[in-house]
């Protein structure tokens, strides 16, 4: 089910619940997790924005923001543990993956449609696939080096995880082109995918030079474990992003959902959303307390999955303050006092 709205009625109706700014929830506070840093973190980041840089050919203004982004530290949060080689492979998947979606920001469905089939061909057979699209061209360069050690198990995980996120994301620009609003269920499942968590967490079992059996990966308690943790970086990337999002009109957002279906207005919105990450934490401590066995040699592997899933939930949420994605140059003040000023709306 999905409400269909239009922009000017959805401007209309969300004006009068807006005010001028609006306070973040305290998450960093409500994770405990410990934050902990690749010692390769700072040169293999530098290298891998100069490989998006050449590989993607951007230029002004968007050489500048990509250089805000700190993809690179955010992977060293999230595979603190993986040699240098590994975390190259996964820095440039994540450079990859935040340029992909900028692009598939301006992409109608047909040409969502059109990458997805590229860069599934480039990962099905990286050294072989021929492409001019630019994108599978990086897929080729990063996933050849994954299939050097990545087991099979992962490699398969790796690419239906970027299947559902390409076919999550087409949805969301039908969305958009039909100026169509998600209910808040539809939305939920439709964010879990394109959020671009489930592949990370593929990247999880590569980093640690893992393959889980299927019979662990699903297990439901692992499941709700890895839903948990998609939940909370998803849906507090919503709070973090919706400042920029709501300046160009942009509604695939969960804060935007809540104002429409619940009558809440911004703050209570986000408030409600504060809540939604706080709980999800807590599923993912109560998943964990009912871990079942599989064995000592898989349940040290177990740990090592469960240990990265910790460390996207608190990598993340640091982060999103370091970059200058959401919050340009000030992010160290609103980690600080939480506050966030409303840019602007662009004409329509």
């Amino acid at each position: 089910m999905s409400s269909i709205i239009p922009t000017a009625a959805y401007t209309s109706t969300l004006s009068d619940k807006e005010t001028a700014r609006f306070i973040l929830p305290d998450l960093v506070s409500d994770c405990h997790y410990p934050l902990r840093l690749n010692p390769d973190c700072y040169p293999v980041s530098r290298a891998s924005e100069q490989w998006l840089l050449h590989g993607a050919h951007l230029a002004e203004p968007r050489v500048t923001k990509f250089m805000g982004l700190h993809a690179g530290e955010l992977t060293a949060a999230c595979y603190p543990d993986s040699d240098a080689f590994h975390l190259r492979v996964c820095s440039d998947f994540m450079n990859w993956l935040f340029n992909l979606d900028d692009w598939l920001d301006e992409f109608d469905t047909d040409d969502t449609w059109g990458m997805r089939e590229c860069c599934i061909s480039a990962f099905r057979d990286p050294i072989n696939f021929q492409t001019e699209k630019l994108a599978g061209k990086m897929c080729k360069s990063y996933f050849s080096r994954f299939v050097q050690t990545g087991g099979f198990g992962c490699t398969e995980r790796f690419i239906h995880t970027m299947d559902l996120f390409f076919i999550a994301v087409a949805q969301q620009a039908d969305d958009r082109a039909k100026g169509r609003i998600p209910d808040l269920e539809s939305y939920i499942t439709t964010r879990r995918d394109t959020s671009g968590c489930k592949p990370c967490f593929a990247l999880i079992e590569y980093a640690a030079l893992i393959d889980l059996p299927d019979k662990v990966m699903s297990h439901p308690v692992i499941m709700a474990m890895e839903e948990a943790t998609n939940d909370l970086v998803t849906w507090s990337n919503d709070l973090f992003s919706y400042n920029k999002e709501q300046s160009v009109h942009d509604t695939h957002n969960m804060i935007v959902i809540l104002m429409c279906e619940q009558d809440l207005n911004l703050q209570g919105a986000v408030d409600y959303v504060g809540r939604l990450c706080k709980d999800s934490i807590q599923r993912f401590e109560d998943s964990r307390d009912i871990l079942p066995s599989w064995g000592e040699e898989l349940d040290r592997q177990v740990a090592i999955y469960i240990e990265g899933l910790q460390n996207w939930i608190v990598g993340s949420l640091h982060w999103s303050f370091d970059s200058t994605r959401y919050f340009g140059n000030n992010g160290h003040i609103v980690k600080q006092n939480r506050i966030v000023e409303l840019l602007p709306k662009r004409p329509l």
